[in-house]
């Protein structure tokens, strides 16, 4: 079978598979079967570069997934005649990519560098997505509430307990609940914890994306 028609079968299969998801109220485990057999299909599938805040775009374009590709809750729900889900989730990654290569540009322009990339989500200057702007609704997508509930939970005190030194108040539980949607930006929790943006980022690339991947790995989410 050539190449093209791989992935034109794929292209089907996940347009099915979202249809069939659509037909099932928000939150059934029905719904939440279908969506995690469309994420186990495209994870691998999806743009791929070697930056420094590739994961951190990468994240957001999965929560993004969850939000929308559905019932559009914080932007506009996926549309199988305007593309596959493929290329619906690389174009929303690539402008999230874009977001962080014009703030880190922005930021270096400003401040002294220290040395490590600083990133920051949400505040992107002259390139706005509007998107953004939406509020996000109380109800949260079902993907989404169970990872708050894992991160909230955080039962063996793994998260609690990996924190920056010297200040346990800076820890996972709490990056990770303030980088979920509706996310706190870097620059407001620089400003929170008095700790330069280079290094809240950097800790959470190093220590708190890497925990979250793992239980989306065991919980079969991502």
């Amino acid at each position: 079978m050539s190449s093209s028609s791989v992935k034109e079968d794929l292209k089907e299969q996940l347009a099915s598979l979202v249809a069939q998801a659509r037909r099932h109220p928000p939150g059934s485990p029905q719904r939440q079967k279908l969506l995690t057999q469309v994420i186990r299909l495209t994870q691998g599938k999806l743009w791929k570069e070697n930056t420094p805040y590739y994961q951190d775009a990468l994240q957001q374009t999965w929560l993004y997934f969850c939000r929308n590709v559905c019932d559009g809750t914080t932007g506009q729900a996926y549309d199988s005649t305007q593309g596959s889900v493929i290329n619906w989730l690389d174009a929303y990654l690539k402008r999230r990519l874009q977001d962080f290569y014009l703030q880190q540009n922005r930021e270096q322009a400003t401040t002294v560098p220290f040395g490590v990339h600083q990133s920051k989500s949400g505040e992107i200057g002259e390139t706005i997505d509007p998107i953004d702007n939406i509020p996000a609704t109380p109800q949260a997508p079902p993907i989404l509430e169970n990872l708050e509930i894992w991160v909230q939970t955080d039962s063996d005190m793994e998260l609690r307990s990996t924190h920056i030194k010297g200040r346990p108040d800076v820890n996972c539980q709490v990056l990770i609940l303030k980088r979920l949607p509706p996310e706190v930006s870097w620059k407001e929790l620089s400003k929170d914890f008095g700790l330069p943006i280079a290094t809240l980022s950097s800790f959470y690339q190093r220590q708190c994306l890497p925990r979250l991947r793992k239980y989306a790995e065991i919980e079969d989410l991502f």
